[in-house]
């Protein structure tokens, strides 16, 4: 046996966008760490990620469901998704591209949000295995949700023998279009159900010297420093002391501006360490920016079960990497447009130790 076996069973079932109804198929990574990733292919969602702790405690990090059922409720906050065409937000639904204004599902208020009604976390994606990589692929039609040109995507999640799972999302148009993917898991290093009590003591280091300013949750176009902020995170500091001194939000819903150094490829993200059970995650990837949310919109009351209890306000963070919100309306911002001939790759790596 080899130090990663990928394996395969079944998830339930569900109906897909022709009335059919499929079988959901969910893949399991085992390395020889006791370390295990569950990923299905309705929605591309990772569905579970369990880690030991210091003392060999195993625990699923990850919050979301234990049925597939579960993940088609409007309760799903897209968690673990993958998500596009375009993740985050677009101001007012409406982009211009080479000229021509889109306009988009406004499932967000007024604003277009994570691909719109029935984005990428929504659909069926074709599933093959290579070795120890699964390889998920979708063709997103031209005009699906208003976006232009036929959409070819793949997303390929792999585990290694050294705790590290990496995710790689590759994309060509037969359009110019914004493309700009991103995965939604929501973690809690002290385990799926431990809630606030436990979110709050970890400690997040992020490296960013900028933030987007946002007006709304909607970027301005502006970038803001984060010295002598809330938002200065470039050295660690524990979550407790400083979710409710966010300005104007119940928590963090920000994007981050990555330092990027003169390297090629993937650059330090972030790290968030739990010290009671001795996790520590780290984030390192090729895009300019992180959203890092706390769970600041879900429900304050018991009224979502999730795996190992109920999923509730602050249970969770995400550190979605990505190109910032709004980029295809922001023309200081990076550039999200995928044109003909050109592919689209997204590179992001969670590793997991302990200290």
């Amino acid at each position: 046996m080899g130090e990663v076996i990928l394996t395969e069973d079944t998830f339930g079932k569900v109906t897909d966008g022709k009335g059919k109804n499929r079988t959901v198929r969910r893949f399991t990574w085992q390395n020889k760490n006791k370390f295990s990733v569950q990923v299905i292919d309705y929605g591309g969602y990772i569905t579970s990620i369990k880690v030991p702790d210091k003392d060999g405690n195993i625990k699923d990090i990850t919050i979301g469901f234990d049925t597939v059922e579960k993940y088609l409720q409007p309760y799903n906050r897209y968690f673990g998704a993958t998500i596009g065409r375009v993740a985050n937000r677009i101001r007012k639904a409406k982009m211009i591209v080479e000229g021509v204004t889109y306009n988009l599902a406004n499932n967000n208020g007024p604003h277009h949000l994570h691909g719109g009604k029935i984005g990428f976390d929504k659909v069926f994606w074709e599933a093959c295995i290579q070795g120890t990589r699964l390889i998920l692929s979708y063709h997103s039609a031209d005009m699906e949700e208003n976006y232009p040109g036929d959409l070819i995507a793949n997303v390929i999640f792999e585990l290694t023998k050294d705790n590290e799972f990496r995710i790689d999302y590759k994309a060509v148009t037969t359009k110019p279009c914004p493309v700009n993917f991103t995965n939604h898991s929501y973690f809690n290093l002290a385990g799926n159900g431990a809630g606030a009590q436990e979110l709050y003591k970890h400690n997040v280091c992020i490296n960013a010297d900028k933030i987007t300013e946002v007006d709304g949750g909607i970027p301005t176009g502006n970038l803001l420093p984060v010295q002598n902020t809330v938002f200065d995170l470039r050295v660690p500091k524990e979550l407790g002391q400083i979710i409710n001194k966010v300005p104007n939000s119940p928590g963090f819903d920000n994007n981050f501006c990555i330092t990027k150094g003169i390297e090629q490829g993937n650059t330090f993200v972030a790290s968030v360490y739990h010290p009671t059970s001795g996790r520590l995650m780290e984030v390192y990837s090729n895009q300019p920016g992180v959203q890092f949310y706390t769970s600041n919109f879900l429900p304050e009351d018991d009224t979502v079960m999730g795996k190992d209890g109920y999923i509730k306000k602050h249970g969770g963070f995400c550190l979605e990497t990505q190109k910032y919100p709004d980029s295809v309306n922001n023309e200081n911002f990076p550039n999200t447009i995928v044109y003909p001939g050109e592919q689209y790759h997204h590179s992001v790596v969670f590793k997991f130790s302990l200290k």
